[in-house]
């Protein structure tokens, strides 16, 4: 806007608007109430007396605008519809930066007379667009008593294109819209509070903890978006209530740090949730075993009786249990049991922290992180072992799903978990991923690999080999990194007519181990029909399949065990 418009610093007037507030009535011993709101300030006397059969309604009657033209060209409501909707230049686009409201609220008793004292609406703009860092004060001041509440706002540059999901009508409706490029949210104290915790035990566990005992909460190793989200949630939730000084909590999340890379659905959660994940400790940056070997180590085991095989020379170490899971006691000697099949175990958590604390979860992120868990683990609340204690709890964080609603924050977790579109050739391998381990005496082939691995996709071979350039390249790269002597990529697909496919591409070590594999696959050729599949630039130790019938996954998993001879099956890596 132009110098003319109206809108200078040094001029700043008052916009009066007269109603009672019924809100305050049921609050307050006294019926009228004045609140002074000293918003953007802008040229000209404007006084809107409004009486209380207005409300609600929007009717403009009664308005008395008194406003000069140039005023009435810039109002409030174009204003912010600008700082919504233009493109910010390329500098503000590179990164989100810290914006918050200019906008100090002074609440007073006093009249019934509502009044509001309005700062230049072109300063307000100007600062929004340039992404100006600063923070505002909510002073109320009820019955004599002020408290400033600072709030402050993220701006972020809006990554994804959500038309393609099947959002519900009302999300769908305001996404799929005329969508801002740029999204302002709220940042969550109990967020940032976690990620205050988190970093201190990041950095007490790289210092070894000294002088304390090493507090871990860990679950069982299928590290879906429930169990990470229970993980860090009762970590939490522990540090808070037990205040142990001998005790350093923290949580560690049973995968490895690399497999986030294909966790495209918990990695959105965590930046949707303001939690920051470099914060947390993954399963390969900690030796549980070192401080279980010093007498250091407490475990609480989360979402199962059991420690994994692999971790179950800990089972000493355990001195907590949580599980939604009712069973024969794996280890009887643990004190504290926590088990229940009527909910999500983080059903359980939101409802400790509403006992204790409850305004914790008045935080859009956190709240959002335990309702994510909740819909995951009961798959939107539709379960038949899904209780009326998690639809409660759902309810309870329904402000964490936003305007996504339950609906819309599910389909768009599930549909993240299947998006590969930003991953690469290995990070969709590993994204579901199986190994079966030889026990025992050397390989029947006389391989000196003694592993097969099972990677299930859910598109085409073909749609996996252009994925990326040099492709097999990536396979073979993969397989060699598991250490795999043989490696079998399952794919599960519809295609354009909504017909289910089944293919699949296998990788040997060697063109030998290749030709042994497929006079086994013909020897089964009833139970595993397959077609060859010409894709060019596979090398001479990769051969594509289409299989003939629908078959399951798990049969295909089940025959490759049989030609691994005496396996054990290892889930994830």
């Amino acid at each position: 806007m132009g110098p003319q418009s109206g809108f200078a610093r040094e001029q700043q007037e008052t916009f009066t608007r007269k109603r009672e507030n019924p809100f305050y009535k049921g609050l307050l011993k006294q019926n009228d109430q004045n609140f002074t709101f000293d918003f953007p300030k802008s040229s000209g006397n404007h006084n809107v007396p409004r009486s209380i059969s207005d409300i609600g309604h929007g009717k403009i009657e009664n308005f008395d605008f008194y406003a000069n033209e140039t005023s009435m060209e810039s109002s409030f409501e174009d204003s912010m519809t600008k700082s919504n909707f233009e493109p910010f230049n390329q500098a503000t686009l590179e990164k989100s930066k810290k914006v918050s409201k200019t906008t100090p609220i002074m609440f007073t008793r006093a009249t019934s007379d509502l009044e509001f004292s309005f700062r230049s609406l072109q300063d307000s703009i100007n600062e929004l667009h340039g992404l100006t860092l600063k923070k505002y004060e909510d002073h109320q001041t009820l019955h004599g008593s002020s408290k400033p509440i600072e709030k402050t706002y993220l701006v972020n540059k809006r990554k994804e294109d959500l038309s393609s999901i099947q959002l519900p009508q009302c999300a769908a409706s305001f996404y799929n819209g005329i969508s801002p490029i740029m999204e302002v949210v709220e940042q969550c104290e109990t967020a940032k509070r976690l990620n205050l915790y988190l970093r201190a035990g990041k950095v007490e566990v790289n210092a070894g903890v000294p002088g304390r005992f090493l507090h871990a909460v860990i679950a069982q190793d299928v590290s879906d978006v429930g169990s990470v989200a229970l993980t860090v949630a009762y970590a939490f939730y522990l540090n808070e209530t037990q205040k142990r000084k001998e005790y350093c909590t923290v949580p560690v999340i049973n995968m490895k740090r690399e497999e986030l890379n294909a966790r495209v659905e918990l990695k959105w959660l965590f930046e949707s949730c303001q939690l920051d994940h470099t914060s947390l400790t993954f399963i390969d940056e900690v030796d549980l075993s070192y401080y279980d070997l010093f007498g250091s180590l407490k475990l609480v085991l989360l979402n199962g009786q059991k420690l994994p095989a692999k971790q179950e020379a800990l089972k000493d170490a355990i001195v907590e249990i949580l599980t939604c899971r009712k069973g024969e006691p794996a280890y009887p000697s643990v004190e504290v049991v926590t088990e229940t099949e009527d909910c999500s175990c983080c059903t359980i958590v939101a409802e400790k922290f509403a006992l204790t604390s409850p305004e914790t979860l008045v935080g859009k992120g956190f709240s959002r992180l335990l309702l994510a868990g909740i819909l995951s683990d009961t798959e939107n609340l539709t379960k038949p072992l899904c209780s009326s204690k998690d639809k409660y709890m759902a309810s309870l964080l329904i402000h964490g799903a936003g305007r996504l609603g339950y609906n819309g924050l599910y389909q768009l977790l599930k549909y993240k978990k299947h998006d590969v579109s930003e991953l690469k050739v290995v990070d969709i391998l590993r994204k579901d991923f199986k190994r079966w381990t030889r026990v025992g005496k050397q390989d029947t082939y006389g391989s000196r690999m003694s592993n097969n691995g099972l990677s299930s996709i859910g598109i085409s071979i073909g749609q996996l080999l252009s994925h990326e350039s040099a492709a097999p390249q990536q396979i073979k790269y993969f397989q060699q990194l598991e250490k795999l002597r043989l490696l079998m990529i399952v794919s599960g697909y519809y295609d354009s007519n909504k017909n289910f496919k089944r293919e699949i591409l296998v990788s040997t070590e060697s063109v030998v181990l290749m030709k042994t594999l497929l006079n086994f696959f013909n020897s089964n050729a009833t139970l595993l029909p397959l077609k060859d599949l010409h894709r060019p630039g596979l090398m001479v130790e990769m051969r594509a399949f289409e299989i003939d019938k629908v078959i399951s996954r798990k049969t295909i998993e089940h025959l490759l065990g049989e030609f691994g001879g005496n396996t054990h099956e290892q889930p994830g890596l």
